[in-house]
């Protein structure tokens, strides 16, 4: 009898097919134990699952929504439904249970032409949660712009590291440098210990083309203090310091026409240590000692214990360079030149205290440096002037109450 029921399954395409014959062996074992129908078209792989309503004599099984019909074709029905209330209940079954004893195998069959357009799109479910086997685009691009952003931020801060380390060190220096420590750096401001550091001609801003010509004989046999003079406060910060120093360069050039500033260093009173002609120029005074000058006016004002401190760091740091004898004495400026009274009187009270001063020009001492040969007055910048015919009435009376 013709079955006169229409199929309403259309042809498989070619890549649905394709696939379908290229998936798991159960399909093909699905395909040899369940062929189609001889009235399916080729290709219509899904002609097995029409419904034949119009078949008489149709037995019908609506325990598993299964139907048989005259042919012994088995089509799928949908299973009758039903509604069952439980309350207070445990081990309830419901429908047929069947037990199995020995080895089962349970195949699951599913819709043959949704599992093949599944496979044929990349899409099965054997597939799923696995990262595609072709690069994204868009993941690339992601990755490229990490990547980037990743490379300027470490360029951005090597760079600022560099900058900072640099500009924290300074530019370098032109000049001979004047090395206080064994592990000074010529690009950094050297440290005589207890916080004492030794502020560089460049520093505190001196003139470039100001500097003496005598050199300065080492090991160096008399240390000279003098003092600024000049009615005016010990200094207290390294900007009003300099500012004092460039002043006194500019006073000693343009006024006492000296070549540089006068003495070899100064002492301010935020315990600093200027360069002025520093360990190998001969100072205004003497050519063959060492002066060191506090910054301030001791006649009027008390120094500074950072001050007593510097000039100890200094003259120990001296000696161990060979710069300094290693029993160099120490004097006022008023013990070289009875008409000063350079140091000042508070300072030159607590200068004879120290251990390395000597009495020499006091009453009763020979004046100093009559074992070397010294004059009784030191005095080389009178004498430069008397030399080159400079008489400057204000300058001799400023030196005679304010001399440094």
């Amino acid at each position: 009898m013709e079955n006169a029921s229409a199929s309403t399954t259309g042809p498989v395409p070619d890549s649905v097919a394709n696939a379908l014959m290229s998936i798991h062996p159960r399909y093909n074992s699905f395909h040899q134990h369940n062929a189609f129908p001889a009235a399916a078209p080729v290709g219509s792989l899904g002609a097995r699952y029409e419904q034949n309503a119009d078949s008489p004599g149709m037995a019908t099984n609506h325990q598993n929504g299964l139907s048989t019909g005259n042919g012994g074709n088995t089509t799928v029905q949908p299973a009758a439904t039903s509604v069952i209330n439980l309350s207070n209940s445990s081990d309830v079954v419901i429908g047929p249970m069947t037990q199995y004893q020995g080895s089962v195998t349970i195949y699951q069959y599913m819709d043959a032409t949704v599992e093949a357009s599944r496979i044929a799109n990349g899409r099965n479910n054997q597939n799923r949660g696995l990262p595609s086997a072709e690069p994204s685009t868009l993941r690339q691009e992601r990755y490229f712009i990490y990547g980037a952003l990743i490379f300027f931020a470490i360029v951005g801060f090597s760079t600022a590291i560099y900058f900072i380390v640099n500009q924290v060190r300074g530019p370098a220096d032109i000049d001979r440098e004047i090395l206080f420590d064994t592990n000074y750096h010529r690009r950094t401001m050297p440290n005589l210990g207890n916080s004492h550091m030794i502020i560089e001609r460049r520093n505190w801003g001196s003139q470039v083309d100001a500097h003496a010509s005598i050199q300065l004989e080492h090991p160096v046999q008399y240390v000279i203090v003098t003092h600024i003079g000049l009615r005016s406060k010990n200094c207290t910060g390294m900007h009003e310091c300099a500012n004092r120093m460039r002043m006194l360069q500019d006073a000693a050039i343009g006024e006492r026409n000296l070549p540089d500033i006068p003495s070899n260093f100064y002492l301010g009173g935020d315990g600093n240590v200027y360069v002025g002609r520093g360990w190998d120029i001969a100072n205004s005074y003497h050519n063959r000692t060492l002066s060191v000058c506090f910054i301030g006016d001791f006649q009027t004002y008390e120094p500074k214990e950072s001050q007593f401190s510097a000039l100890h760091h200094l003259l120990t740091y001296g000696v161990i360079q060979r710069k300094l004898a290693s029993d160099y004495k120490l004097v006022a400026r008023r013990q070289t030149k009875p008409t000063t009274a350079s140091p000042g009187d508070m300072l030159y009270a607590r200068l004879v205290r120290l251990s390395r001063w000597n009495p020499c020009g006091t009453q009763a001492y020979a004046h100093c440096g009559a074992e070397l040969g010294f004059p009784s007055v030191w005095d080389d910048e009178h004498d430069f002037n008397e030399r080159n015919g400079i008489h400057n009435p204000l300058l001799i009376h400023r030196k005679s109450t304010e001399e440094e």
